[in-house]
């Protein structure tokens, strides 16, 4: 065990402590703060009143400006006239009266004429006197106000007409009235309201007296009927200050240009947008720190109540971790460089590395978790040349970019072939990034939509680089067995698959033989699958310090053991799982290859050379012709050893059918569970039922029934014939 992996192992054993696994993540977020401190820092400008900028300010929040919205809602409340209100009622009044008045004179002289046959003539003066005592009955009859209002001449004229002529006037002058007081009669419009009324009552055809009373009544009637409504104006103008829609500065506006002189409405705004506040604010960096908190929070939760095994656990607990250093450490750099360049270099930022080596070393949940949360601290982190604290379009892109590398990787045999997927990444990302550019409508040159894509590019390039460049490192590191190392080592030309081939050919299309048949059945059953064909071609490994001792390397039919002791044969078969596993060891392979060649046989018996001693000795004891173990404890484990057992015993079959076949895998199978062999590992019942459907149906693929050709000479006499 090298340096690297002593470190990291006194590490995991200090993680066994809850302690230490807060301290972890109380270090992890204060490293994360650290980071992100200054970009959440508020920004402060140097500007003098009445001198020109140093820089462009753009507001890196919308604020209202309430002082340009008061003035706003002045200028609406002024522009709204006054409301003024027609009294239909005043004309209605009007006309009652005149009618009235015209209705009051009929009644006296109706009153106070003597009928026909008593008329007696009277000199001129007791006939004036009549007409004085008729006036006197009509104002009687009507109201002082009224008789104010109306000339004595108008009195005399109504009381001497008689009943027809009154009637006439009294319909032209409620007709004349009622045309005029329907209309709008302002206070200045009066006197013209006055003289068309005259108008009309100019064609009456009536006396002269009479139609001059009936004039003067009908000017008396004419008065104003449209007045100031205050209730109503006042309405208008709170409907109308009510529709201002409030004035703001919008974050990303620019309040002021390189060298535009900062007058006192730029000064303002840039006191409304917080530049020009000396006080120091906290809620930005209390803001972060409750951010950091809750992110940190959930994935805590997470590992502490991970059902994973402990030492998995603690893997992927560092491994996560140092993953998340790494990349925070990356984007902040990216993220600096592009502040002093003044440029977008931060689409160059290779943030699907962390979610390629999670997906690799560790699985797709917690990839998906990474690149989650490094997207949301690039929101922050890249928020250089964005108006507030945050740049969601960056943060799209990081998470986008991410997700499709766990999607590419995600495919058959792309984990292989890390540097292919990171080249699709690179077309997926430059597509993503156009896209933002074409949404948020903006222009640029042919050699910045170059820049952004040569940025997209290497982006995915970078992060494929760095994913190969680091993933020898973690492996050594955590002893993780990579999908790249288990390609790695099941390649043709590995000095120990050569040694197997040259050494023991049989052993070897065995192993070939087991590892087929363990892939299909770990995959059916959500298991490893090339862990498994990995492990087979080395299981046997072990064989080849004595080949010959093995059968499927015996090219005569000479068998060494005819002429051993049950003693000595039992030594050396059970000796190639120890062998194997020391020589695995010595050539430095991950500890799940050597496990399967140690274990793949667990506690199992020999029971030919058992049943041999037993015969010389009554004695024996069957504990001492089982192998040592241990007993399988991954499922990848337990299914090679079945296919181990199972394909050598139906290689030995002379006329193996589907029927024979699957009796004899449901024999190796319930044997095992009989004696105890997966006492150590969590498969169920189900997969082992699923294993044998798996086994069942390759062995038939191999095993099927071939054409029986005639012998040679028969075969030639049916050629003649």
């Amino acid at each position: 065990m090298n340096r690297i992996q002593k470190f990291f192992t006194q590490i995991k054993g200090l993680l066994v402590h809850r302690f230490f696994q807060v301290l972890l993540f109380i270090i992890l977020g204060l490293f994360a703060y650290g980071l992100m401190f200054s970009n959440v820092k508020p920004e402060r400008v140097q500007v003098e009143l009445f001198k020109p900028a140093e820089q462009t300010i753009r507001s890196t929040k919308t604020v209202e400006d309430t002082y340009k919205t008061e003035q706003e809602k002045e200028e609406i409340s002024k522009q709204v006239a006054d409301v003024y209100s027609l009294k239909k009622e005043y004309a209605k009044n009007k006309v009652d009266l005149i009618s009235s008045i015209f209705d009051s004179a009929i009644e006296v002289n109706k009153e106070t004429d003597p009928d026909e046959d008593h008329k007696e003539d009277e000199d001129k003066k007791e006939t004036v006197k009549t007409d004085a005592q008729k006036v006197s009955i009509l104002k009687e009859k009507l109201t002082d106000e009224v008789n104010k209002n109306i000339e004595e001449s108008v009195f005399l004229a109504l009381v001497q007409a008689d009943e027809d002529e009154l009637k006439i006037a009294k319909d032209s002058t409620i007709t004349a009235v009622n045309n005029v007081m329907s209309s709008r009669i302002a206070a200045s419009d009066v006197e013209n309201a006055k003289k068309k009324v005259v108008e009309e009552l100019g064609y009456m055809s009536i006396s002269g007296d009479m139609k001059k009373a009936s004039t003067s009544l009908a000017r008396t009637a004419i008065i104003q009927n449209v007045f100031f409504d205050k209730d109503k104006t006042e309405e208008q103008r709170r409907k109308a200050v009510e529709s201002v829609e409030p004035i703001r500065i919008l974050q990303g506006q620019i309040i002021v240009e390189e060298n535009q002189l900062v007058d006192r409405d730029v000064y303002r705004q840039l006191e409304l947008a917080g530049f020009l506040n000396t006080e120091s604010t906290i809620y930005p960096y209390i803001g972060l720190l409750l951010f950091i908190f809750l992110t940190f929070a959930a994935f805590y939760y997470y590992f502490y109540y991970s059902v994973s095994k402990k030492d998995n656990k603690y893997n992927q607990l560092l491994i996560f971790s140092l993953v998340f250093i790494l990349s925070m450490a990356t984007m902040k750099t990216v993220s600096i460089l592009a502040d002093l360049k003044n440029s977008n270099l931060e689409y160059i930022f290779p943030g699907a590395m962390a979610a390629m080596l999670i997906k690799i070393l560790l699985n797709d949940r917690l990839a998906v978790a990474m690149i989650i949360l490094l997207g949301s601290y690039g929101t922050i982190i890249f928020n250089g040349d964005t108006p507030g604290n945050l740049d969601f379009s960056m943060g799209l892109y990081i998470i986008f970019g991410g997700l499709a590398a766990i999607i590419i990787l995600s495919r058959p045999n792309f984990k292989s072939k890390v540097l292919v997927a990171g080249l699709l990444l690179s077309l997926i990302n430059m597509a993503f990034v156009f896209s933002l550019i074409f949404i948020m409508d903006s222009h640029y040159t042919r050699m910045e939509y170059l820049y952004y894509a040569s940025a997209a590019i290497g982006s995915g390039v970078g992060s494929a680089v760095l994913t190969m460049g680091l993933l020898p490192f973690f492996e050594a590191g955590f002893g993780i067995l990579s999908s790249i190392k288990l390609i790695e080592l099941a390649n043709p030309n590995h000095p120990l698959l050569r040694k197997i081939l040259i050494e023991a050919p049989g052993t070897y299309h065995h192993s070939v033989m087991v590892a087929n048949l363990a892939e299909s059945a770990c995959e059916a059953i959500g298991s490893n699958g090339l862990l498994a064909r990995v492990g087979s071609y080395y299981h046997d490994i072990g064989k080849t310090k004595r080949p010959h001792f093995f059968i499927e390397n015996q090219m005569s039919e000479v068998n060494p053991h005819d002429r051993l002791q049950p003693e000595t044969s039992r030594d050396i078969i059970i000796a190639h799982a120890v062998d194997g596993g020391e020589m695995l060891r010595s050539h430095k392979f991950p500890k799940e290859i050597v496990d399967i060649a140690e274990q793949h046989h667990g506690t199992t018996l020999l029971k030919f050379f058992y049943h041999k001693a037993k015969k010389q000795d009554e004695s024996t004891l069957e504990a001492a012709y089982r192998y040592p173990g241990p007993m399988a404890i991954m499922k990848e484990v337990a299914v090679i050893g079945i296919a181990d057992s199972v394909e050598a015993a139906v290689r030995s079959m002379k006329h193996p059918t589907p029927e024979k076949i699957e009796e004899l895998v449901s024999f190796i199978i319930q044997d095992r569970i009989s004696d105890g062999q997966f006492d150590e590992c969590d498969i169920t019942m189900r997969e082992l039922s699923i294993v044998k459907h798996s086994l069942c149906e390759s062995l038939n693929g191999i095993f099927h029934s071939r054409i029986e050709y005639p012998e040679p000479d028969k075969l030639g006499q049916k050629v003649k014939e």
